[in-house]
């Protein structure tokens, strides 16, 4: 019996020993490949350090701080983090900083232009071009655009004339570049004056039986659909421009696959237009810009200003419902006014003299007089239940803009007890904010870093890598031919079916 359990107690031992000794070796094992793998540079799953970051960034600038100074901020749009530019700065010096003019193109988007003929873009304006000229030679002349309220979609010709501007600009502090080869491009840009089109050439001029508007949109879809750009992406990373609501109506449809920037999807079903795969970009303002604002709480004696168009349809039927609410209100000018007759100057004097603007939904969920408030520094009061706005992936609105719900702003007093209730300092905030982020609202030529044209570049950036997925996963079995045949002979699975 003592033998037994003498054997028993040496098993016991044994199997013990044995299994320290697995485990002290598999963990050395371990440590020694992760030295190896750090010596060599390869990352190992323990190197979080190496984790590569997106290759597209932009800086906007952060909220200030309690003391007032405004801290800029770096953000890598992949991953969704914040950087300190000072620590930015100290990582840019040690690794040698952007030193040459490749490595700068490499973190801009590129893009590549379709040549159209003028008659889809400046030709719409009234450029007349020389023998075998496609575009103005913008160093010498630019066309103007048309003006009044076509201005105010005119987000086409800047996105343009910047494309043509990158190829002798400095790469520095741009957001996109034009390439020729469109094999080393990031989207495809569609040059097409579309808002511009339906504004002007919209009705039918007898004897033609279709208007110019929708003759350009059917030579364009055809044009479109036999390129082997659009082949071999069904068209899913070219950019087409529709900001007015009824442009691009009869192509829409057509080309629906394409990323559509646009200035709601109030007029869009779901399956052609959402914000999964389409960019929300801002109005040009029709107003001027309120230049050396020194107006504080006290100097804007009218708590709360509306001037515009009262009776509209669809969504838009809440706003004679608010102004029967808010006529008669001390300290609110709600009333009806037009661009007609020095309409525009007094709009515009009016929000310069107000704390707070009403953005109410009209025809459609979005309009001009959102950004000719945020260029007024007039705090605003956005009641738009389904309105989609710019850049607020990047942007927190409800640091300069007020947001009521449609059921609430029709209860009896809620706008005005709610508007009245917010405090000097919290109105000063917003103030100030919004005196930070107009800049980003800035339609120019030439562009500036941070303005509305670099925005939307950055926006489009931000869309790539899903686009990018989106055409690989389509090429799964390309090498059967299923997707060409089906897009070049036009068999295309309808927008709900199709996945």
């Amino acid at each position: 019996m003592a033998h037994e359990r003498n054997a028993s107690s040496v098993g016991r031992v044994s199997r013990a020993s044995f299994f320290c000794l697995f485990a002290v070796t598999f963990t050395l094992f371990v440590l020694s490949w992760f030295f190896v793998l750090r010596s060599t540079g390869r990352p190992s799953f323990l190197d979080y350090s190496l984790i590569p970051s997106s290759r597209l960034f932009s800086t906007v600038e952060s909220k200030g701080t309690d003391q007032g100074s405004n801290k800029v901020e770096t953000f890598s749009w992949d991953q969704g983090v914040s950087v300190d530019s000072a620590a930015e700065e100290d990582r840019r010096s040690n690794t040698g900083g952007d030193k040459c003019e490749d490595a700068s193109r490499a973190s801009v988007l590129r893009v590549y232009m379709y040549d159209l003929p003028p008659e889809y873009h400046f030709g719409l304006l009234g450029w007349t071009p020389k023998s075998g000229e496609i575009w103005p030679d913008i160093q010498s002349h630019i066309p103007g655009y048309a003006g009044g309220l076509n201005l105010q979609h005119s987000i086409e010709y800047w996105m343009t004339l910047d494309l043509l501007y990158s190829e002798f600009a400095p790469v520095d502090g741009r957001s996109a570049v034009r390439v020729h080869n469109s094999s080393e491009a990031d989207i495809i840009f569609v040059p097409f004056f579309s808002s511009l089109s339906y504004n002007r050439y919209s009705k039918v001029e007898p004897p033609e039986k279709s208007s110019k508007n929708k003759l350009l949109q059917e030579k364009l879809v055809c044009y479109l659909t036999s390129q082997k750009e659009w082949i071999r992406s069904n068209g899913r990373d070219h950019v087409i421009l529709a900001h007015h609501p009824n442009s691009m109506v009869d192509a829409r449809t057509k080309l629906w696959t394409c990323m559509f920037i646009l200035a709601d999807f109030g007029r869009y079903p779901p399956n052609i237009a959402n914000i999964n795969k389409d960019i929300i970009a801002p109005y040009k303002h029709v107003v001027q810009n309120f230049d050396n604002d020194l107006s504080g709480f006290d100097d804007r004696p009218t708590l709360l200003y509306f001037q515009g168009a009262i009776y509209r349809k669809d969504g838009g039927l809440v706003r004679q419902e608010l102004y029967y609410l808010l006529k008669d209100e001390k300290d609110i000018h709600f009333a009806f006014g037009s661009v007609q007759k020095g309409g525009l100057k007094q709009a515009m004097n009016g929000m310069r003299a107000s704390k707070f603007c009403l953005n109410i939904a009209g025809d459609t969920p979005s309009s001009n007089r959102l950004f000719d408030a945020i260029v007024s520094h007039c705090v605003p009061v956005i009641i738009s239940d389904d309105i989609e706005l710019p850049f607020e992936d990047v942007l927190d609105y409800s640091e300069f803009s007020v947001f009521i719900r449609t059921s609430d702003a029709l209860k009896e007093k809620f706008i005005v007890n709610l508007i009245r209730n917010i405090t000097r300092d919290e109105w000063t905030r917003k103030w100030q904010r919004l005196k930070e982020i107009e800049r980003f609202y800035e339609y120019q030529y030439p562009s500036k870093e941070g303005d509305a044209v670099q925005m939307i570049w950055q926006a489009v950036a931000r869309k790539v890598p899903a686009v990018r997925l989106k055409i690989n996963r389509a090429r799964r079995f390309s090498r059967f031919g299923t997707r060409r045949e089906k897009v070049v002979t036009g068999r295309i699975p309808s927008p709900g079916n199709f996945r």
